[in-house]
């Protein structure tokens, strides 16, 4: 499967987390995701408010498509999620169907979602 733009939402703690949308590889099988250095694997339905977990971590994500209202998240609709500089052009004008792109806020420019262990610091 070839790389595509997602929308990727932490769960580890609470029903809404940080989000992101960035792009996303696939493993061979389409079982396993990668992004911004992290793997993740699917729950194949098992997981509450979650479809994938961290594969070094074990927290739970809702990973998926992008819509084009905007409205990913599964409850915080109203929180608009970073978007990644490298897909931002993209993102806007392919998957929102903007003409042009608005201007990158600096939130955008981070790469990875915080890791949620204990004591650690943004990945």
């Amino acid at each position: 499967m070839k790389p595509r733009i997602m929308y990727i939402e932490s769960k580890a703690g609470c029903l809404t987390g940080p989000a992101r949308i960035g792009r996303v590889r696939f493993s061979k099988t389409g079982a396993t995701l990668y992004y911004a250095g992290q793997s993740f694997q699917s729950q194949k339905g098992s997981g509450f408010k979650s479809n994938y977990f961290d594969e070094a971590t074990g927290d739970p994500y809702w990973i998926s498509g992008p819509r084009k209202d905007g409205r990913d998240a599964l409850y915080a609709t109203h929180i608009a999620p970073a978007v990644d500089a490298d897909v931002h052009g993209e993102y806007w004008t392919k998957v929102r169907g903007l003409a042009v792109p608005p201007p990158m806020k600096s939130g955008g420019l981070v790469v990875s979602l915080p890791d949620s262990r204990a004591g650690a610091g943004v990945g």
